[in-house]
């Protein structure tokens, strides 16, 4: 038997004789707030638009992790990763879960949810997870596709999208035009730059696609009246200052809920809210009970108390060593570097064999192209603190760790980023030698792998590196070529 220790009263659908929703999550990859009904006028996203004109596009949903297999981690358990060791990438070794910690799609199944798990549009499988844990998804899961539950039975479904990760694809039936494309003031007013920025978002609207797919099946089974759905990113949007960092573009991803008793309809809520508390809010809904150890917490109910802080982590990426901390209020903003000796661009296979950016801003800062607000991302080292006021710098580019009119703000938030890593931070740091060395070797040969398809010796120049890329960039916008 599992003893499940509630911690709010419960959603109205937990209430006796009302009817329990079906659940569906519908997440995609690297993705940011910059969809339509998050105010993007260049994208065409009809159908997230829709969704969130029936519920609620939340604006401040920071996800635990900026990388995919810890944030996944962390929203399936209710859990930070970092309390759980699943905090660095793709491990080589999958960790054992402290005992007693069930992720969610055990406890929904103990409350007669049918569970599926899906990755791709056609819902048929394969079971899709990402988690840096040990588990077998054919006992986790009840199938692939929500149509295999007995009559009756309420479903909670998972359907992972691969869009909006790299390599992006181009929307040939609705062009974003580069030249109207307007930059964050950190990546340089580049051709190059703007042309990948298009891709991103005509990826995009490759997703919304999908998504209305899904939707459409939804409607045409009969669900859709008695079906709660959420889209969410797993993390921020695939750019050099995004990704595995984080920034806002990192960890600030879209959050939208619809559906029977989710209201008001149509709000663009400013609600901070944290990626392990979607499991909780699940729950919830479900009319179920909320376990003790989850760290998250509701975010649906008319009782759902507030999140003062939320917080994430950033450990090994792939081969690329790192551990960064954040702590972050509706307006302000703490990031801690334990390596401030180190470079933010330090070396990565992923990064730069799929990032043409990033290689663009470092023959630029060897050049002396960059503003000083670029540049200060290809410095060789970071300060250890960097503190933003996001309601006047939304960008995150002024540094007010060491102003003198944020003193109480900085000692407020370093006291709450030290009382969380205290209470959360379960590590281990650094990880074992052997995770470490075979991370590396992987990423070796998958980087020597990608350049030699590419024609490119593995030592090429950035200078060169940037010649292969002008040529990929010509022959993705042949437009451009007339």
């Amino acid at each position: 038997m599992i003893l499940l220790a509630c911690k709010t009263t419960p959603h109205a659908y937990g209430q006796p004789g009302a009817a329990r929703p079906n659940i569906l999550w519908i997440v995609a990859n690297d993705i940011s707030t910059d969809l339509g009904c998050y105010g993007n006028s260049l994208v065409h996203t009809p159908n997230l638009d829709r969704l969130a004109a029936r519920g609620i596009a939340y604006k401040n949903m920071i996800t635990a992790g900026a990388v995919c297999s810890p944030s996944r981690s962390a929203f399936i358990t209710g859990m930070h990763a970092i309390s759980i060791n699943c905090h660095n990438q793709f491990p080589n070794k999958k960790t054992v879960l402290p005992a007693g910690i069930l992720p969610l799609p055990g406890l929904m199944r103990a409350q007669g949810y049918y569970v599926a798990n899906t990755g791709g549009v056609d819902m048929k499988g394969p079971y899709y997870t990402g988690y840096n844990f040990g588990h077998d998804p054919a006992k986790m899961y009840d199938g692939f596709h929500w149509s295999g539950r007995k009559k009756g039975q309420p479903f909670f479904a998972q359907v992972h999208l691969k869009f909006t990760h790299r390599p992006f694809a181009r929307d040939p039936s609705r062009l974003v035009d580069p030249d109207k494309i307007k930059l964050p003031p950190y990546y340089p007013d580049h051709p190059m730059a703007r042309k990948d920025w298009a891709m991103y978002l005509e990826t995009m609207q490759l997703l919304d696609r999908e998504v209305g797919a899904i939707l459409d099946q939804l409607k045409k089974d009969g669900l859709e009246q008695n079906t709660v759905v959420f889209f969410f990113g797993d993390h921020g949007h695939p750019h050099v200052r995004g990704k595995q960092f984080l920034y806002e573009g990192g960890v600030n991803a879209p959050l939208i809920v619809s559906g029977p008793g989710v209201s008001p309809a149509g709000e663009a809520s400013d609600r901070l809210i944290s990626n392990i508390d979607i499991a909780a809010a699940t729950l919830k809904l479900a009319g179920a009970p909320v376990p003790s150890f989850m760290q998250g917490r509701d975010f649906l109910g008319k009782d759902a108390i507030p999140n003062r802080y939320v917080f994430a982590a950033r450990d090994r990426c792939d081969e690329t060593l790192d551990r960064i901390r954040m702590v972050r209020t509706k307006d302000l903003k703490l990031i801690r570097n334990y390596y401030p000796d180190r470079p933010y661009t330090q070396f990565n296979a992923y990064k730069k064999t799929d990032y043409p950016v990033l290689t663009l801003m470092q023959v630029m800062y060897q050049r002396g192209e960059l503003t000083a607000e670029q540049a200060r991302f290809m410095a060789g080292s970071r300060p250890e603190f960097e503190l933003y006021d996001l309601r006047k710098d939304p960008f995150e580019l002024e540094n007010l760790a060491d102003h003198p009119a944020y003193r109480e703000q900085l000692r407020e938030l370093s006291e709450a980023l030290s009382k969380w890593t205290a209470e959360a931070d379960k590590g281990p740091h650094p990880e074992a030698a052997e995770e470490i060395a075979f991370a590396r070797e992987k990423m070796k040969k998958a980087y020597e792998t990608k350049m030699k398809s590419r024609g490119l010796p593995a030592d090429v120049s950035d200078a060169g590196y940037l010649e292969f890329w002008e040529s990929e960039f010509a022959r993705w916008f042949p437009e451009n070529n007339r």
